[in-house]
């Protein structure tokens, strides 16, 4: 990250101002009366573009967004220690691959200093093959759950200077499929669960911030997996490699009561690493101090005989145990102790960072704060000791630093004064792009926090409003809160009600821009009031023109789409091989098409028992076969793949009457049906809703098959014409039905009416009767 070019003047200095769009809206930045909103006209709309597809993974790779994108340059010195590779991890990276495999989502839970952060790169390092669109790695680091999904949004779409609203988002990561790793989560409960709801197709590997990882509610995708500490051997092995010799028998059994005493937390072997290296270095001084006096002195030093210095090894070991170890208590917090053994550089920039909350500023900032030109060596020690590691593209202290260190030093007035001054120039400076800025979201808050408990009002008010703009434009709308009401507190103390309105103004913006009507009236009100009594009737007029806004659109509120129905897919390898296109055309399915295909089923079933039922009453009536003898009813079964079904049932009389019945259901389960009845002269039956039963109606009441010889037909009588409702069917064959077995005594009566179609089948029937001339008799 570059310092700005130039010398410091007023023609590089200019305020943050430019356009976005903001869900439904389009913001104007900046302006002497604050921030303006209108309604976004359709050509303003930014075309979105994505970054990753299904054919074209980041093989693993962490997707660069918007601020949460991993240190490069200079800060990734201090990304690692020595580029150790991980102890004792390689269970449970298996363990959490294969998690992550099946689609499950993880946080990772523990105490400070556990290693989860080198837990999630390794993990992240190897899953890049899981799912289509890769691993996109993003940093928690005081983000809330809003700004964790724009910056997994700007991942995965090419738009710059677009926020989408709170109805646009989850429909357009509901089609990343990722797995998505963020370090260090301070959100819990509800908005966690949003995080995870918003983007449903994705699997999370998340771990909870220090002070946060409260209890999952009940049904929660997340499943908590707790990081505990190393092993016995893994912890020596590592104090060893990173103090550069192995340990002797003294320094091996200190580091076991070190190992009881942490329960193999990896920060405190780091740190103990360090004590050893500071140890090291004063028995070299102790051996150049003996090496001077043989040099002046000549001969042995003092009483010790020439033959003691023959094995510079053996002697050196005599040295070490003259210098103590600390004890297993100092080296629980060892972060006094390590302080007198940094370099002049490093403990400025150390005690820079205490008095900014633990926020280090990147390295070019450093010659104009603190007057330190070797910026990146003193970060690199700080990490190399534990006292710092590289988050979110800028340095932070680890746990319990500033904890132990903040009491004994206090607030050091002298050592902030003129940080609000140089990060008002640098966020206005034209050289400085967005990115920069947002990596640096927390250092310019911690400079703003240092600058009020030092009391300078008017140093908090200028740095606030040049970077509350900046922090607009580029995203990082929830540091733009934290601002925004870091000055109106700041204003309100200081008594400066143009400048409390003015915060206040820009809070209704922010409200304004989040669809919550509530808070942005209650800002807008309050920033116009404080504006009418200040006498500035234009910058009214703007708060005003807002007010106006926000009711036409309480009036007029958006009517949000439909939701489609979301087929849950978990990320798998399997998936990850299968063309992301046709995975998703399932969607096209609404929940209105399915159930209606539902129900389309059911009426299938009805009708088909009700024709079943309907088809052996009337052949049970009597009847008599055509041609031959043959009586009874014949049917068939029809499974065409056309989705249409018909049935026709007759009955012999002297005027037979026969009717068709035909119905067809598309593939969105609707139903059409069509019934037609025709007498003719001739005696004929015939079915084709299934197969049916036929039987004779002779007195003796003995069942006949079709074809009999010497069996007696009684008189017929006609049977009645009977309209069914047709029954849709589905791309599948229905199954055939059979009806209850027939009695052996036909009924006295026919039926005088038709049977009642049934209600549950929607189908509209029409029957046309054509008689043929009559016959002679």
């Amino acid at each position: 990250m570059a310092q700005p070019s130039g010398e410091f003047g007023q023609e590089n200095l200019r305020v943050r101002a430019g356009d976005l769009v903001a869900g439904r809206y389009l913001v104007t930045v900046s302006g002497v009366d604050g921030s303006d909103v209108q309604p976004c006209p359709p050509d303003r709309r930014p075309v979105l573009r994505r970054r990753l597809d299904g054919d074209n993974r980041s093989g693993g790779r962490p997707a660069v967004g918007p601020g949460p994108s991993p240190a490069v340059g200079p800060l990734a010195l201090g990304a690692g220690l020595a580029d150790l590779p991980l102890l004792d991890r390689e269970a449970e990276v298996a363990q959490l691959l294969g998690m992550l495999a099946e689609g499950r989502s993880i946080r990772l839970t523990g105490e400070a200093g556990s290693g989860r952060s080198a837990l999630l790169a390794a993990v992240a390092e190897a899953a890049g093959e899981l799912a289509p669109h890769g691993v996109i790695q993003l940093c928690g680091h005081r983000r809330t759950a809003e700004d964790l999904l724009q910056d997994l949004f700007a991942a995965t779409y090419q738009a710059p200077e677009y926020r989408p609203g709170a109805t646009e988002l989850p429909e357009l990561l509901a089609q990343v499929g990722a797995v998505v790793v963020i370090d260090e989560v301070v959100p819990d409960g509800a908005e966690l669960e949003q995080l995870l709801a918003t983007a449903p197709e994705c699997a999370f590997l998340i771990s909870a911030a220090p002070g946060s990882g409260g209890a999952l509610p009940v049904g929660s995708r997340l499943e908590d997996h707790a990081v505990g500490g190393l092993s016995r051997t893994a912890c020596l092995a590592l104090t060893a490699r990173l103090a550069g010799r192995a340990l002797d028998e003294t320094e091996r059994a200190w580091a076991v009561d070190l190992w009881f005493e942490s329960q193999g937390l990896p920060l405190r072997f780091v740190q103990a690493a360090a004590l050893l290296r500071r140890r090291d270095t004063e028995v070299d001084a102790l051996l150049a101090a003996e090496e001077d006096r043989r040099s002046v002195f000549g001969g042995p030093v003092g009483d010790r005989p020439e033959e003691e210095y023959a094995d510079p090894a053996v002697h050196e070991a005599e040295l070490r145990e003259t210098v103590p170890l600390p004890s297993v208590a100092e080296a629980a917090a060892p972060a006094l102790l390590l302080v007198d053994g940094l370099s002049e550089e490093a403990q400025e920039v150390l005690r820079l960072a205490v008095a900014f909350g633990g926020e280090c500023p990147t390295a070019p900032h450093l010659p104009a704060l603190i007057d330190v030109d070797h910026g990146e060596s003193a970060l690199r020690e700080l990490v190399e000791c534990g006292l710092a590691q590289s988050i979110g593209g800028h340095h932070r202290l680890t746990s319990g630093v500033v904890e132990a260190l903040a009491p004994v030093w206090g607030i050091d007035r002298a050592r902030t004064e003129g940080a609000a001054q140089h990060f008002s120039w640098w966020v206005g400076h034209g050289s400085v792009s967005s990115a920069q800025i947002a990596a640096e979201a927390e250092v310019v808050l911690g400079a703003l926090q240092a600058d009020r408990a030092a009391g300078r009002t008017a140093a908090v008010l200028s740095l606030a409003r040049a970077a509350a703009p900046a922090l607009a434009l580029t995203l990082r709308w929830g540091a733009w809160r934290q601002v925004l009401d870091l000055g109106a507190a700041v204003a309100r103390e200081a008594g400066s009600p143009r400048d409390e309105a003015w915060f206040l103004h820009e809070s209704g913006v922010y409200w304004l821009c989040l669809d919550v009507p509530q808070r942005a009236r209650t800002a807008l009100e309050a920033a116009s009031a404080l504006r009418g009594a200040a006498g500035d009737s234009r910058a009214v007029l703007a708060s005003r023109r807002l007010l106006t806004l926000l009711q036409e659109a309480e009036r007029t509120p958006v009517v949000a789409e439909d939701q489609t129905q979301v087929i849950r897919r978990p990320v798998i390898r399997v998936l990850a091989q299968r063309s992301w296109n046709s995975a998703t055309m399932l969607r096209g399915w609404s929940r209105r098409n399915v159930l209606l295909a539902a129900g389309g089923l059911v009426a299938l079933a009805v009708v088909g028992t009700a024709v079943g039922v309907l088809g052996s009453g009337s052949a049970g009536s009597g009847g008599t076969g055509g041609t031959g003898g043959d009586n009874g009813v014949s049917g068939t079964v029809l499974t065409g793949g056309t989705g249409a079904a018909s049935a026709t049932a007759t009955g012999s009389a002297s005027g037979t009457a026969s009717a068709t019945a035909s119905g067809s259901a598309s593939d969105s389960a609707s139903a059409t049906a069509s019934g037609s009845a025709t007498a003719t002269g001739t005696d004929s039956a015939s079915a084709s809703a299934g197969p049916t039963h036929g039987r004779s109606g002779s007195p003796s009441g003995t069942a006949t098959r079709p074809g009999d010889p010497g069996t007696t037909q009684p008189p017929t009588q006609p049977a009645p014409t009977t309209t069914s409702a047709p029954a849709p069917t589905t791309t599948s064959a229905s199954p055939t039905k059979t009806p209850p077995p027939p009695s052996s005594t036909p009924p006295s009566t026919p039926p005088s009416s038709p049977p009642t179609p049934t209600p549950t089948a929607t189908a509209s029937a029409t029957a046309t009767n054509t008689a043929s001339p009559p016959t002679s008799p």
